[in-house]
């Protein structure tokens, strides 16, 4: 946590330099972190509104399509039972989707940023 109060005596800290609550929001007003967080909000949302979207359909067909779920598929599994295992491994995919993104496009930029902000306290 950023501080403008002087370290208490006596204590000896190794840890990098701390940025004031001034660098902070001079870099939560930069270029680069608004870039950060596009990029962020642009993979974010549409996940998540297509699987609310997809959970809300599979709701909706279990309450009002009973006859259409209740479909034998394969031996004895029905059309429910798929789409309920196409919920898990829908989150497994997304899970896995966003780990990816992270890692190649926010991880970096928020590194520089963070490396940044190191340096000039």
């Amino acid at each position: 946590m950023a501080t403008d109060a002087p370290q208490p005596p006596g204590r000896t800290d190794d840890s990098p330099a701390q940025p004031t609550t001034e660098a902070f929001i001079e870099a939560q007003n930069s270029a680069e972190f608004a870039e950060l967080r596009r990029s962020y909000r642009s993979f974010a949302f549409p996940l998540t509104l297509g699987f609310i979207a997809w959970y809300l359909l599979y709701v909706l067909l279990s309450s009002y399509a009973g006859d259409f779920m209740g479909t034998v598929v394969v031996a004895h599994f029905n059309v429910a039972f798929v789409f309920g295992l196409a919920q898990f491994a829908t989150t497994f995919l997304i899970a896995w989707l966003y780990s990816r993104h992270a890692s190649t496009k926010l991880d970096p930029k928020a590194e520089a940023i963070k490396s940044r902000m190191e340096a000039d306290a």
